[in-house]
């Protein structure tokens, strides 16, 4: 009545495009959850297998070295030892189930009181060290993508390399002679909660952060520059710069938001990684997380920690990729329509 046009078909398209790929991805996500389910079926079969594979006998274990023959046979019992090895895995996996992992014979602790304590400790060093390495990786890559004929550009190719030779236990001992010994600006070692003393929580994870995420950054940096270069020379790009649109532009609008899908995936899966808990890290640093629990665990034998330290280590590890492939599906409009 106001004489206002409407573009009803302009709305409609934009409607039903947006269903379709809402739908789209309904049906992606369903796809994947049904790969997902065999997956984490296999991984706990073979940590049940590889778990029997370890030396030693773990009723033997738990009853240490001034027992005799009967006490190591009830304890056989108690705990199932003595039972075929298919009905000690249907056993644990249906105590898994409910939530039930174990107990620690040594510490007198639920596995899953064990779990919810060491992994946001893990959890929190692996986002730092995650934040690390995206602001080292990418910056860099871009660099190396960008300068490569230039010196800069050697220079961060030189970088990624030098990130990614470095062993995580050499740099961390040089870290702790630099900044704890000879300057005495960070703590050396331990871990202190942030509800505790942020200040203190931050200061303690600054060395560990950074030898996790120099590494991580160097394989960022190599994969970021990779996916420029090829992003660079494609069609599109070459038609932008011919229209007279700035380099900066070209680069942070047109390449980097193509270049960064892969890097995507690749942060998604090197995130998993360090919270399955980098053990050297955990070690020279003395942080109780995820990694210097499964050491402690293997080496007194506690089967049931292992086994249920691995087996969530493996469960996030498959959901983060899951979430990845999420990721990759909304960021590529190739992968949509490629599922359409």
């Amino acid at each position: 009545g106001l004489g206002i046009p409407v573009n009803r078909s302009t709305d409609l398209g934009i409607s039903c495009r947006t269903g379709a790929t809402m739908m789209g991805l309904g049906g992606f996500i369903l796809r994947r959850l049904g790969s997902v389910v065999p997956t984490l079926i296999f991984v706990s079969l073979i940590v049940f297998a590889l778990q029997k594979l370890i030396p030693g006998d773990p009723a033997v274990a738990m009853a240490g070295d001034e027992s005799n023959d009967a006490v190591v046979e009830q304890l056989r019992a108690k705990y199932g030892f003595d039972q075929p090895l298919y009905v000690q895995y249907f056993r644990w996996i249906g105590n898994v189930l409910v939530g039930d992992f174990g107990s620690s014979y040594r510490n007198k602790v639920e596995v899953v009181d064990l779990i919810l304590t060491k992994l946001p400790v893990t959890a929190e060093l692996a986002v730092l060290s995650m934040i690390v390495a995206l602001a080292i990786g990418i910056p860099t890559g871009i660099i190396a993508a960008t300068h490569k004929d230039r010196f800069t550009g050697t220079l961060a190719n030189i970088f990624a390399l030098t990130g990614i030779s470095i062993p995580h236990f050499w740099l961390g001992i040089m870290l702790i002679l630099l900044f704890s010994v000879q300057l005495g600006l960070l703590p050396s070692a331990g871990y202190v909660p942030p509800w505790e003393d942020l200040k203190q929580n931050l200061l303690s994870l600054i060395m560990p952060s950074i030898v996790l995420g120099t590494g991580v950054a160097g394989v960022i940096t190599r994969h970021t520059r990779g996916a420029m270069l090829q992003v660079l020379s494609s069609d599109y790009v070459r038609t932008a710069r011919a229209k007279g649109v700035t380099e900066r532009i070209v680069v942070s609008k047109h390449a980097l938001r193509n270049a960064l899908i892969p890097v995507i995936t690749l942060s998604t899966i090197e995130f998993g990684q360090l919270l399955s808990g980098a053990i050297l890290t955990e070690q020279i640093f003395s942080i109780p997380g995820f990694g210097k629990l499964i050491v402690d665990a293997v080496f007194y034998r506690e089967y049931a920690v292992v086994q249920g330290v691995v087996l969530v280590t493996a469960t996030i590890f498959i959901l983060l990729n899951f979430v990845a492939d999420i990721l990759y599906f909304i960021v590529n409009p190739r992968m949509r329509g490629a599922n359409d």
